[in-house]
């Protein structure tokens, strides 16, 4: 088995790099780190969320190319890693010395999840050495999870839980979310016609975070499509608003954590309520 340290990045195209780039700063409230001029994927931009060099990326292509990295423990464990999908049928890439520096890790592989979603496993993602803050006061605590859009979730739990290290917390319907450590979920699943990130979560200190950006977020004419609410699941406050190319972002607070390692996914329907116990109803289809 696999196992995830951490989740690490993601990475977007945009066809307005730009654009994506004053979005991560003014509404993310994120510090630009490295830039990087035309590589394999054109421009790039890395942004800090914690004490990581970057947590997310803006890259020149398309915006329906998304890749999500994980950080393994070693090199011993990445070749290991690597061995196994191969042995799974699993098409693996090495990266590449300039790959490896527009991630500011040390060495990284790539592969496709059996929905087509782009996984990187990095080893020893490059920290600043300079304490992050943000570019305004989000209350920022740092990247947390990811949303991924799967064609069969029964299918791709399988594939995170035995060929990787993911254990399911809980289900909403077929949907698991699933934790690599003692966090509630840093993998949701939200069933799909096709494959990519459906969205992006970072955690902020407090309720007061959430009520701030909510204001700020209407007047500066950003779409919220869910909250503020909070999750029965993880029981996380939440709010959920429309980024560049459609990307969904989430600021949340409150995550539980799952201490017992023998601990038995709750299941609950795939209704609104199961999303939010407060009554918010969300304006998007993955919540529905």
């Amino acid at each position: 088995m696999i196992a995830l340290k951490d989740i690490s990045y993601v990475r977007l195209g945009t066809r307005d790099l730009d654009g994506a780039c004053r979005y991560a700063s003014d509404i993310l409230g994120l510090r630009e780190g490295q830039r990087y001029g035309p590589l394999r994927h054109g421009r790039a931009v890395g942004f800090r969320s914690d004490a990581r060099e970057q947590t997310l990326v803006y890259f020149e292509g398309d915006p329906a190319d998304h890749t999500t990295g994980f950080e393994v423990a070693s090199m011993d464990a990445l070749q290991s890693a690597a061995g196994e999908l191969e042995r799974l049928g699993h098409a693996v890439h090495e990266g590449s010395a300039d790959e490896c520096e527009q991630r500011r890790v040390r060495a990284f592989i790539g592969f496709k999840d059996p929905s087509g979603n782009a996984i990187e496993l990095a080893v020893s993602p490059f920290h600043s050495g300079v304490r992050f803050f943000p570019t305004r006061d989000t209350g920022n605590t740092g990247f947390s999870h990811v949303g991924l859009r799967s064609t069969n979730p029964a299918r791709d739990e399988s594939f995170w839980t035995t060929v990787l290290n993911a254990k399911v917390s809980d289900r909403i319907g077929t949907a698991p979310l699933l934790r690599i450590d003692e966090v509630h979920h840093k993998i949701a699943l939200f069933p799909s016609g096709y494959a990519g990130v459906q969205h992006i979560n970072h955690q902020v200190a407090s309720i007061d975070d959430l009520m701030r950006a909510w204001y700020l977020l209407q007047s500066r004419g950003v779409r919220v499509v869910f909250g503020p609410g909070k999750h029965p699941t993880s029981g996380a406050m939440f709010l959920y608003f429309e980024g560049p190319d459609g990307m969904v972002y989430e600021f949340s607070s409150g995550v539980r954590t799952v201490t017992d390692p023998d601990a038995l996914p709750r299941q609950f329907p795939f209704h609104p309520t199961s999303f939010c116990m407060w009554g918010s109803v969300p304006d998007i289809a993955e919540f529905r």
